[in-house]
């Protein structure tokens, strides 16, 4: 067996080549849309600071709630580059981005070395390095990664300061009280780590009472006060560059703190192949997507951990092992119960997964000790290597898109495309920019270009005046003047993503990731739509037709101009033919609630109740926070059923208790029964703006 002295420099080596190559694939990485947010709040608070707390835009976050997030590291990153004067920004955060990816994987080989020895260490570099998702996001993501970097040091130094016997302890203390106070400071979920200081100061000093270990009082008592000093001068140090901190240091870090573990704003996204809420996801969406995109070879891992890593373990180790395995799984449980907004796969959750790597590589490392026959080792490593050629080979092939990995358990991203959410973070726009600007330098264009993005692109575009970029939602991609769009799969609905109606036949350029669509480059290939559409705004109805009739002749796979052209017909009085293009719209996308709602409308006002009752139902079955469809039911149904009536408007008002329309309807069901209780729901109504 090779010495621990070789081990080392193994490790060593593996480690700075494992830096180099992580700064190397920085340069790589997309712009995120969190990116972007979390970037130009770094700037407010920048200006906070540097006006002396008179520009206060970094407290004022209504929409993103950005002043929750201490996001100190962002704001370290804005820091050097505003008194460097660096130029390539998001160049320079992903440099950023990617040291801190690196730092996390170190110190978590230094605490699995701590647990184990060398072998453990290098085991979880190795494992960090087929691990696409935590590699992608170490590229761009300046907030979970840097969250996971302190988290595993937090535990790191908290274990080796507990079982510690004064040896180095103090050293131990300094690097425990900055882990956790730059941990708070990234997020305000860092106050986990204060609790696990006592907590594991219990378990630690019961495990040795139960040893019948000699057991100091004094020692308890003075770690107990040290532990109390390291998390007041922690609480301080997170709040320096946390400016809705320090106009609260305890009040308002305990607010952001329940407003992260309820966060208010929610998302639509695909999961098991159907369109749901943040809010609404099953309690099994965070571990099964942690289950789908972890490499197997790390869930191989884990396995082996759990079947045999416990046999080959002392009672302290087992103790240690334990404390390691609650930080894993406590964070994961806990917002299970709660039933915690969760969204955009696991990456909020990125800081347990530096835990999981130690007990995976412990697991692998436990299970070739217990093999004592040359052949089975041999195989057992040929194993190893053959469950790493997977995400391997999706690395090779897609150096920009890591954090779209997708594991053999759903066949890859191919199978995970269209049944769960892809490029969620928009990093293909980045590429897609970069193709179309030099695609405009090569074409003489009279007059300015006018670049529509479904998140905005004005960053990648800066440095080109003669290019004009707006934001608007791909669907109402006819609603506004553009020649040029960069468009994502996110909110692709999952059925034209089965269809293939999407790219759609106007790209002019695809962004692939492993053979997958993620982004595309529309040309414009008619503006009749967008002249209909403001024809229509115009009650120039014969206009509209005529425009949309001729749209419709180029164009035949936007869900909107349908929508729009049976609104002319309708408003025109045809409204035989306005049905007859709704119908059309749904072949084209059959959950567009838009069309659906109109259908029901129209049949409501023809008194065709059923009709108009079955596309109510459709509407809310597809998205259930489509509070007008709520309404229209409720309003349906007050003299057929007012019990289902009421239900259904409660039901939307326990999802948004200010929709007004809701509460006058649901007073119109008490109108005749009970005049009362309506009058109460019509006064509470008036008090909502």
């Amino acid at each position: 067996m090779m010495n621990e002295k070789k081990l080392k420099y193994i490790f060593f080596f593996l480690s700075a080549f494992l830096l180099i190559l992580m700064l190397l694939l920085s340069r790589n990485a997309g712009i995120t849309c969190d990116e972007m947010l979390h970037y130009d709040h770094s700037v407010a608070v920048y200006n906070y600071f540097a006006s002396h707390g008179h520009d206060q835009t970094a407290l004022n976050t209504p929409v993103t709630n950005l002043k929750y997030y201490g996001q100190s590291y962002d704001d370290m990153a804005t820091i050097l580059i505003k008194w460097f004067k660096i130029e390539n920004v998001y160049g320079f955060r992903h440099f950023m981005s990617s040291l801190a990816g690196w730092l996390a994987i170190f110190i978590t080989a230094l605490f699995a070395i701590w647990l184990s020895d060398y072998r453990a260490g290098i085991l979880v570099l190795i494992l960090f390095a087929v691990s696409p998702t935590f590699i992608g996001h170490s590229q761009n993501n300046l907030k979970d990664i840097p969250f996971a970097l302190t988290y595993i040091s937090g535990v790191f130094f908290t274990l080796r300061y507990l079982v510690s016997e004064k040896q180095n302890s103090y050293r131990d203390l300094i690097l425990l009280t900055a882990s956790i106070g730059f941990s708070i400071s990234i997020r305000a979920g860092g106050i986990l780590l204060l609790c696990y200081l006592f907590f594991f100061l219990v378990v630690i000093s019961t495990f040795k009472y139960y040893r019948k270990e000699r057991i100091d009082p004094s020692e308890i008592r003075k770690k107990f006060l040290l532990l109390c000093g390291v998390s007041v001068v922690s609480w301080f140090l997170s709040i320096l560059l946390w400016p809705y901190a320090l106009n609260g240091p305890i009040k308002n870090v305990i607010e952001s703190y329940r407003i992260m573990a309820h966060y208010p704003c929610t998302f639509r996204q695909i999961f098991e192949g159907k369109v749901e809420w943040s809010d609404f996801m099953p309690w099994y969406y965070l571990p099964k997507s942690m289950l789908i995109t972890i490499p197997v070879i790390v869930l191989t891992g884990l396995f082996l951990f759990i079947i045999f890593s416990f046999r080959k373990m002392n009672l302290k180790k087992k103790m240690l092992f334990g404390c390691l395995i609650f930080t894993v799984a406590f964070p994961v449980v806990f917002v299970i119960y709660e039933k915690s907004n969760l969204y955009s796969s696991w990456r909020q959750f990125l800081f347990v997964y530096p835990g999981m790597i130690i007990l995976a590589a412990t697991g692998f490392l436990h299970f070739f000790e217990i093999i004592k026959v040359s052949y089975l080792k041999w195989g057992m490593a040929v194993l190893v290597i053959l469950l790493s050629l997977h995400p391997l080979k999706f690395m090779f092939r897609n150096p920009q898109f890591y954090y779209l990995y997708y594991n053999q358990l759903v066949g890859g991203l191919k199978g995970a495309c269209s049944n769960y959410e892809t490029d969620y973070y928009y990093a293909g726009q980045t590429a897609a920019s970069e193709w179309l600007i030099d695609y405009l330098k090569n074409k003489n264009l009279p007059e300015k270009t006018r670049v529509m993005a479904t998140y905005p692109v004005d960053w990648q575009f800066r440095n080109h005046p003669e290019i004009k970029t707006f934001y608007s939602r791909y669907e109402e991609r006819s609603l506004s003047d553009w020649d040029y769009a960069i468009v994502t799969n996110r909110y692709i609905s999952p059925l034209q993503l089965r269809k293939k109606c999407w790219p759609p036949e106007n790209s002019i350029h695809i962004i692939y990731a492993d053979k997958v669509p993620v982004c595309a480059v529309l040309e414009r290939k008619t503006k009749d739509d967008f002249a209909g559409y403001n024809a229509l705004n115009e009650r120039n109805y014969k206009e509209a037709i005529d425009r949309f009739s001729k749209a419709l002749k180029i164009d035949d796979s936007d869900e909107m101009i349908f929508y729009n052209f049976a609104a002319a017909f309708y408003n025109d009085g045809q409204k035989g033919k306005a049905d007859s293009l709704l119908k059309r719209g749904l072949e084209v996308n059959p959950d567009f609630e838009p069309i659906l709602m109109y259908l029901g409308n129209i049949a409501g006002s023809e008194k065709r109740n059923d009709e108009a009752i079955s596309c109510y139902e459709k509407v809310i079955n597809i998205n259930r926070k489509y509070f007008e469809a709520y309404v229209s039911l409720g309003e349906l149904l007050i003299d057929t059923d007012v019990e289902r009536s009421r239900t259904l408007l409660r039901t939307c008002l326990t999802m948004s208790p200010k929709y007004k329309p809701a509460i006058i309807a649901l007073a119109c069901t008490y109108r005749s029964s009970n005049p009362e209780i309506a009058e109460k729901y019509y006064e509470l109504a008036e008090t909502i703006k």
